[in-house]
Order: structure tokens, then C-alpha cells, then sequence
């Protein structure tokens, strides 16, 4: 938005015309650098600085080198996803030469990839030399820098449990249908779900009355639920 004096748009990208290869460009034709690509070089030392600023890597425990490694892993999640876009520039939009840009990937693709990461996580341990990080169970490969990992198991929050605060899921609705996390298969953690129906009230038939009032009857409504056991 031009509001921060630091940041400005991303100048590494060359303003030379490409000429059309496979590939260059949305839809082959010529094509240029220019318009305002994100600074994303400018976003990732900002959020280095704020991510890492506790957790240096001369620290030689695994909480504060499993951090390090994840942090590092979700920037790189933005900056190898950058999508190109394009301008059109001729005589009534002929789209003679276009001008392109680099901008960030969208807020819930970068979130859908983190997922996949998380996903298949990869469990690890400590070197000795406490600075090196070592892949542990099933795991065969090294994780690369995009790889998220972990050291702990999760806590079971199938069942209560007041040390994690997890209330457990009996009683917790869920999807009968659903192949998902809220499916009840995968919710009720094996257990089983039963079906029952509730009523409650709620806002019907409602109308605007000049001026300024929105009136409205209060409806039962029944509804069919699936609740773990």
C-alpha cells in the first residue's frame, strides 16, 4: 500500500521484454517485467526478526531447534509460491505485450501446503552435538527445509484430560457422512456415534418496519444430530 518507507515493490526482477517460450507468461505472447511486485524479501526479514528474535540458533535445545526449523519452513512456504500476474497493454485491449509481476500466494493456499507439511510430519530427536536434529521412527529421509517436525507426540484428546484442558469428544457433535476430522468416525475416535434430535428457537419470518426496527417470530425448529458416545 506504499505506507511503509522501507518497503517498496520488488525490484530484483528484470524489466527486459521476454519473448514467448512454453510457459512465459499466462498465455505465451510477449512479456515484461514491471508493475509492483510484492517485496517478499522485505516480509521475510521481518519475519525473521519477529519469529526468531527468542530463539537463536547458537541455542542447543530441541524445543528452540524444532521452532527455528518450522519458522523457517512456513516463510519458505510464501516465498516458493509466488504466483505471476499479468496486464494487458494494445491498441483495445489486443493484448499485444503484457506487463508482469510477482505477488504472494493467497493466505489459504499457503495454509492448505502447511497442512499437507503437517500432515507428514516428520518425527525427530537431538544430535548429540545438541545443534543437529535426527529423523526418528518410520522416518528414512533427513527432512529438508520444508519439512515441518516434531519432537513430542500430540496428547490423546479423545478422552478428558485436565492437565491439556481437552474435555474429550463424548458427547461432541459430529458428521455421519463426513470422511474428514468431523466426521464421526475419525471424532468420536472409534467409539461409535448415536443419533438423536434436539429443538431449539430461533429468529424466523423477521421484518423491517420503517424506521428503524427488525421484528421477528421465534420458530422451534427440530434438527437430526450425530453425537459421539
Amino acid at each position: 500500500m506504499g505506507e511503509l518507507l522501507q518497503c517498496g515493490c520488488d525490484n530484483t526482477l528484470s524489466r527486459a521484454i521476454v519473448p514467448p517460450s512454453p510457459g512465459s507468461g499466462p498465455e505465451g505472447g510477449a512479456w515484461e517485467w514491471g508493475g509492483c511486485g510484492d517485496d517478499v524479501e522485505f516480509g521475510y526479514g521481518k519475519s525473521k526478526q519477529f519469529m526468531d528474535a527468542k530463539r537463536k540458533k547458537g541455542q542447543s535445545d530441541i524445543k528452540s531447534l524444532i521452532d527455528l526449523h518450522n519458522n523457517e519452513a512456513g516463510r519458505l512456504t510464501v516465498t516458493a509460491n509466488m504466483r505471476t500476474e499479468c496486464k494487458c497493454h494494445g491498441l483495445s485491449g489486443s493484448c499485444a505485450v503484457r506487463t508482469c509481476w510477482k505477488k504472494m500466494p493467497h493466505f489459504r493456499e499457503v495454509g492448505s501446503r502447511l497442512l499437507d507439511r503437517f500432515n507428514g510430519a516428520f518425527k525427530v530427536m537431538g544430535g548429540n552435538d545438541g545443534k543437529t536434529l535426527i529423523p526418528v521412527g518410520q522416518n528414512i529421509k533427513q527432512p529438508d527445509k520444508h519439512d515441518l517436525i516434531y519432537s513430542a507426540e500430540s496428547p490423546d484428546f479423545c478422552l478428558p484430560n485436565r492437565r491439556t484442558g481437552s474435555p474429550g469428544t463424548r458427547g461432541r457433535a459430529c458428521n455421519g457422512t463426513a470422511l474428514d476430522v468431523s466426521g464421526c468416525d475419525l471424532l468420536c475416535c472409534g467409539r461409535g456415534h448415536r443419533e438423536q434430535t434436539v429443538s431449539f428457537e430461533e429468529n424466523c419470518q423477521c421484518r423491517f418496519h420503517w424506521c428503524c426496527v427488525v421484528q421477528c417470530r421465534q420458530c422451534t425448529v427440530r434438527k437430526e444430530l450425530s453425537v459421539c458416545l
